[in-house]
């Protein structure tokens, strides 16, 4: 009995199944966007076509793909494919597969492929169960992971695997996918609606159907023809792909860092905004202003410490929501402030020195000229500047890096390169 009413669900399945489900496509010549690693004459493209995949990763958001063309290539292939999820898979499970592949492989000579979804949900010892069988040739491997597999797969593995980076799709490529989702529910959507669903959709495919049946489902409901509100009404999820433990955490905080570098504010309040829209620890991004703060302007504008300092106190002091106002003003100051690195490569280069010759000591003129010094000859031949103005001309540094430069002035702002 519970196989009739298995036969019967799969019938009945294709009407009830969500419209992304449906829409998902069958075919390379179906799939829409990763023209990067999908176009015509490309590596993936070819080998997928010619049944020859090797093992590979697929890395990108959610709504890229990933699982799609894990399912293109189960269909355009030859050999046995396995599939499991990492996130209810048990090593038993991978070891059965392992050796179901051997014995295939044995008896008729056929390959199998196993996709894995959710790979980094796999710990290393899990991980570890599935390497014999790829550097044996066993297995086929196909892993999908929204992070970072760098961060998240062991190096063995990664190795013996090629990983494609999956990208959000275009605003271009999304309105194809809502454009295929209302013929699909016998409707048309205008222009204008259409862009508005693929910016609201942020990337996603998946996200893109799912605005488009319920917004459509909506309106029909109420007798009234689609509209920006019923739109707005099924987009209601904020589109944010961002991960604190993980690699988006690293690059828009990069991004936000290379803006202010690059004296570029509008971009530099955006990423600002996503990060702390996202829940990012607002002390972290004002401690990574403070550093930029000298890294990047320095005395070129001595005043851009004391702003990224005191946006820091505001962070402690006043909190979420109200101090991502404080870290706006101080991230805008940073961008626009003229910009130097010479502190930076001063401490560089002198740092340099230090690690390769060790830390030479001062000139006996230099050093402590207290009464026990005194006994020692230190403190001798010192020319007080305030005294003798030829203390300001003096070269201070130990004699064995006499006439060595590391601060460099910019010229830039308050910089002057010309020596006081």
């Amino acid at each position: 009995m519970s196989d009739l009413f298995s036969d019967a669900a799969e019938q009945r399945l294709p009407g009830v199944a969500p419209l992304a489900l449906r829409m998902r496509p069958q075919s390379l010549e179906e799939f829409v966007g990763q023209q990067h690693v999908l176009g015509s004459g490309l590596a993936l493209r070819l080998a997928i076509e010619e049944d020859r995949v090797r093992s590979a990763i697929f890395y990108g958001p959610p709504g890229t793909g990933k699982t799609t063309l894990a399912r293109i290539v189960a269909r355009a292939t030859g050999a046995e494919f396995e599939e499991l999820s990492a996130v209810s898979a048990t090593v038993a499970q991978v070891r059965g597969v392992l050796a179901g592949a051997r014995e295939r492989l044995g008896a008729s000579g056929r390959r199998t492929i196993l996709f894995l979804d959710e790979i980094h949900r796999f710990n290393k010892a899990q991980q570890d169960a599935l390497l014999p069988g790829v550097e044996e040739g066993v297995i086929t491997l196909i892993g999908a992971t929204t992070e970072n597999p760098y961060m998240e797969v062991n190096s063995a593995l990664l190795s013996r695997a090629q990983v494609y980076e999956l990208e959000s799709l275009s605003i271009e490529d999304l309105e194809t996918v809502a454009r295929r989702g209302a013929a699909e529910l016998g409707t048309e959507i205008p222009d204008d609606l259409l862009h508005l669903i693929a910016t609201r959709a942020g990337g996603d495919a998946r996200s893109v159907h799912n605005i488009v049946e319920l917004a459509v489902q909506t309106a029909q409901g109420a007798g009234e023809p689609l509209s920006e509100a019923h739109v707005d009404d099924a987009a209601r999820k904020r589109p944010l792909v961002y991960d604190k433990a993980a690699d988006a955490h690293y690059d828009f905080i990069s991004a936000f860092i290379k803006s202010m570098r690059g004296s570029d504010p509008d971009a530099s309040v955006y990423y600002l905004a996503a990060m702390l829209e996202s829940g990012e620890d607002a002390r972290f991004i004002a401690r990574r202003m403070i550093v930029l703060a000298s890294e990047d302007i320095g005395n070129a504008d001595p005043r851009a410490l004391m702003v990224a300092v005191a946006a820091a106190q505001a962070v402690e002091h006043v909190g979420l929501p109200e101090t991502r106002l404080n870290l706006s003003q101080a991230a805008i100051y940073l961008a626009l402030a003229p910009k130097s690195n010479a502190s930076y490569e001063a401490i560089k280069r002198a740092t340099k020195d230090v690690q390769e010759r060790g830390n030479i000591r001062p000139p006996k003129s230099l050093r402590d000229g207290s009464y026990y010094g005194r006994k020692l000859g230190h403190g001798e031949g010192y020319v007080y500047p305030h005294s003798d103005p030829a203390g300001f001309g003096v070269d201070y540094l130990p004699d064995e890096l006499k006439g060595t430069t590391y601060y460099e002035p910019s010229g830039n702002g308050e910089e002057s390169a010309e020596p006081t």
